[in-house]
């Protein structure tokens, strides 16, 4: 696959994204990246799933977009801190080159991480299509696939951090999104920062129950979508 001209921008909250001239997008908001995975992908996502089922291990995560590894790196940090056995499957068919990803400041805005930082190097080059356990708790198995493409695993929780429907339409089709749902374990949740009615209409009628949820600084919403037991 072409590799993608990327160039790396600082977002509000001092945080790092990567914006793609080709489509005009970046990673992440630029209001924060690193506040917005936190607010929807660990807080109103991962936590909220395990507050609702502590006691059920493994847990496992499915994401949609790699990206720059910062969901994954933060997933790594809390179930290392919570000692919670975690099982990560993520997809990027156009992963950053060493070039760009040893540039990211994620790894030194928190001084209590520094213990950390290594491990977000070693998410990106560690090889591809192999599971391989990090530490103690985190196993991640990166697939450098598209969605259409990729074989999906049962998953607990999913981060769907794919582009916006208007630069990535074919992710956020019914049938994409289909294909994920059907992946969900009873009692799973899918969380995303967009908040597209037409979105929001298709996990409804993959009959998905939808809660409203605050959005990230810049967002007044996100979804999250869980599905019944």
């Amino acid at each position: 696959m072409k590799e993608r001209e990327t160039k790396i921008i600082l977002t509000e909250d001092g945080s790092h994204s990567v914006y793609l001239p080709e489509i005009n997008e970046s990673y992440h908001s630029t209001n924060g990246a690193y506040r917005e995975s936190i607010h929807v992908f660990l807080l109103y996502g991962l936590e909220a799933w395990f507050n609702r089922n502590q006691g059920k291990f493994p847990i496992r995560v499915f994401e949609v977009g790699f990206g720059t590894g910062l969901n994954a790196w933060l997933t790594l940090i809390w179930s290392d801190q919570f000692k919670v056995p975690l099982l990560y499957h993520t997809l990027e068919p156009f992963p950053l080159n060493e070039e760009v990803y040893s540039q990211l400041n994620y790894s030194t805005l928190d001084e209590t991480l520094t213990h950390y930082r290594p491990y977000f190097k070693r998410l990106h080059q560690m090889s591809w299509e192999e599971g391989k356990a990090i530490n103690e708790y985190f196993n991640i198995k990166k697939d450098k696939k598209t969605l259409e493409e990729a074989k999906l695993y049962p998953a607990d929780i999913v981060f769907f951090d794919a582009f916006s429907p208007k630069k990535q339409p074919e992710l956020w089709e019914p049938e994409a999104l289909h294909k994920v749902v059907e992946s969900m374990n009873p009692g799973g949740v899918l969380v995303t920062y967009c908040a597209a009615s037409k979105v929001k209409k298709s996990l409804s009628s993959l009959g998905l129950y939808l809660d409203k949820v605050p959005g990230p600084p810049g967002k007044k919403e996100m979804t999250r979508a869980w599905k019944l037991e």
